[in-house]
């Protein structure tokens, strides 16, 4: 432990007589049991040091226990993004109730018996002051550390409590990389003592599907449109089948801001330290996406924070070529694993970039994520994709594999497979797709013969294959994952929009047998963020950006250790059955997973998104990231 002793010997003294000096003595909860020992030696060893399996860890204290962080302002307009964020329990210099109490970090003095009335001591963040609060606790309850806070002989006897809390979480380690020194300093008569221990924020972390899902998030479009009335319809059947997964919690809906794409405006992410007799104290933290102009963002403050949940925001773009790759569809997490020398115990982050011309997901992202210290982002390349995300083309399947996981991945050859074989079976005449029209919309007509003979089908799809083969050699060099840990998901790509007349654009319809686009594409298309998720551009003339052919079966929802949510496939239908379904449903038996579907063709495919895209998943944080 980090001791000094300073003091004048002002007399001999006899060795007979002859007494210590007080010696201060501070302990945090370094071996991670859930308390600060004073008694034995369990939190002595490492207390000036901090690694990812062992140091005394506080949270950043970014939720609002009691509610009490305004939406508006006096005068009933709403706040700006930057005031909606300053507000949560570390924005003051109290401790809001017990949950609050419950989120600080204890540190305690060990007692010091025969202490004279006279000592005081004193406390001080020597590092890291600025992001790093301490209370001490008295019998009128938690009171701030000042400059002028002083404890008495009594509490220093006793042995003192203390809590800390941080203001925020990392976003620039090199700015601040999360620690903070909490120093004692213990003054008797001439001679003081000091003690140091050493505190690291806990790491912001994503969410991985070995986590068991806790509740669905989705937007829930209001009015009576047809689309509307669609959506809706979704948002019902997704209830349904979560609560077929076994999962009991309601729908959590956003509703104020128009935006289906509730996986693309919040990545949900969680802090969390050792509590009491082995649980944990968590707190989840919803982090927005770097989307200045994505207003869905609010509803985080607006809604969810609270008891228990933070938001955190990053410095945004606007509506650029890179703006899609903001949004956090665009964020994915491997599970745990160790490979090459490299342990990844709370997961690995994913996210795509346009190689072709150099566009990146917000550097101020990118750096608060790698800055956690623990999730390294791994970039792969999305330029193929007209929208630009990883969850078009990729997921991470729980399996009975030593790592615990497979990787599921689209393969546009086993799509053109399909087809082919049910031409060379003499179905080429089958409808294409199985989906029934909508008003104003007639159902299509286009047919697997058409489809192969089309222009770009098959070159598009050999060209997203390839783009796709190297991704998944890059992931396998990672992670160590082999061919046999690899399911491969039929799917299929298509390039290119269609300029609707109000002057959107939405995915090309030649597959719909319409050579307009129809009124009722244009009215989905004023609802906001529907034709904007497609209308994605930037990449240089030669790259061919592509967008789900048949709704993208990699682009759903792991609802449990064996169940899936898919898109429906709505492809041929030969011998009653739909091939891409049972192709589908064949690909995820490999990973032990049952599959069930949902349709979203009108509400999210045709926007070039799919299920996971109008989604996202809150997931069970309650395991200890340090262990693995």
């Amino acid at each position: 432990m980090a001791l000094t002793v300073i003091g004048a010997v002002l007399a001999p003294v006899s060795p007979a007589f002859a007494a210590d000096p007080p010696r201060a003595d501070l302990r945090a909860d370094v071996n991670r049991d859930g308390r600060a020992d004073v008694t034995g030696a369990t939190d002595t060893e490492g207390e000036d040091t901090w690694s990812a399996r062992r140091g005394a860890v506080f949270l950043p204290n970014i939720d609002d226990d009691t509610r009490r962080c305004p939406v508006k302002g006096p005068d009933g307009r709403r706040l700006s993004d930057a005031k909606l964020a300053a507000c949560n329990d570390a924005s003051d210099t109290k401790v809001n109730g017990a949950g609050d109490a419950a989120d600080l970090a204890r540190v305690r003095s060990v007692p010091m018996a025969h202490l004279p009335a006279t000592a005081t001591g004193t406390l001080k963040v020597v590092t890291g002051g600025k992001k790093a609060r301490v209370f001490v606790k008295r019998s009128s309850g938690w009171t701030a550390v000042t400059a002028g806070t002083r404890l008495t002989a009594a509490e220093l006897r006793a042995g003192a409590e203390f809590g800390v809390e941080g203001t925020d979480v990392i976003r620039d380690s090199a700015v601040w990389d999360g620690r903070a020194v909490v120093r004692l300093t213990v003054t008797s008569g001439a001679t003081s003592t000091s003690d140091d221990v050493t505190l690291r924020v806990a790491p912001l972390l994503t969410h991985h599907h070995l986590q068991k899902a806790q509740q669905l998030m989705v937007s829930k479009v209001p009015g009576g449109d047809d689309y509307a009335r669609r959506q809706q319809a979704f948002v019902k059947d997704l209830a349904t089948e979560v609560k077929a997964a076994g999962i009991d919690k309601p729908l959590v809906t956003f509703d104020k801001y128009g935006d289906i794409w509730a996986q693309d405006f919040v990545e949900p992410g969680y802090v969390s330290m050792a509590g009491p007799a082995g649980s944990r104290r968590t707190m989840r933290v919803m982090l927005r996406s770097a989307q200045a102009d994505r207003e869905a963002g609010r509803e985080l403050f607006e809604k969810l924070r609270g008891n228990g949940v933070g938001v955190v925001q990053v410095s945004g773009v606007r509506d650029t070529e890179e703006w899609t790759l903001n949004s956090m569809g665009n964020l994915e997490t491997i599970p745990p694993y160790t490979h090459g020398g490299r342990s990844f115990p709370a997961g690995r982050i994913i996210m795509g970039e346009r190689k072709d011309n150099g566009s990146k997901p917000a550097k101020a992202m990118r750096t608060l994520l790698k800055s956690q210290g623990l999730q390294d982002p791994l970039l792969l390349d999305t330029a193929w994709l007209h929208v630009g995300h990883v969850d078009e083309f990729v997921q991470f399947l729980p399996a009975a594999t030593p790592r615990g996981w497979k990787i599921g991945i689209a393969d546009p050859q086993a799509g053109l497979r399909l087809l082919r074989e049910a031409r060379d079976a003499g179905h080429g005449g089958a409808r294409m797709f199985s989906v029934p029209g909508a008003p104003g919309m007639p159902a299509p007509k286009e047919t697997i013969d058409q489809a192969l003979a089309s222009k770009w089908l098959v070159a598009d799809n050999t060209m997203a294959a390839q783009r796709i083969e190297a991704n998944l050699e890059v992931l396998k060099r990672e992670t160590g994952a082999t061919d046999a840990e690899v399911v491969r998901v039929p799917a299929l790509y298509t390039r290119g929009t269609e300029q609707g007349e109000s002057g959107e654009r939405v995915p090309r319809l030649s597959r719909m047998g319409a050579g307009q686009v129809p009124d009722v594409v244009r009215e989905y298309g004023q609802h906001k963020e529907l034709a904007r998720h497609a209308d994605r551009a930037g990449a240089p003339p030669e790259t061919v950006m592509t967008s789900a052919y048949v709704p993208g079966a990699v682009n759903g929802i792991v609802l449990g250790q064996n169940r899936y949510l898919a898109p429906r496939q709505w492809g041929p239908v030969i011998g009653g059955k739909d091939v891409f379904t049972a192709a589908v449903d064949a690909a995820y038996a490999g990973a032990g997973m049952k599959v069930s579907y949902l349709d979203d063709w009108y509400t999210y495919h045709l926007g070039a998104g799919e299920v996971h895209c109008g989604t996202n998943t809150l997931r069970d944080a309650s395991a200890a990231w340090w262990k693995r």
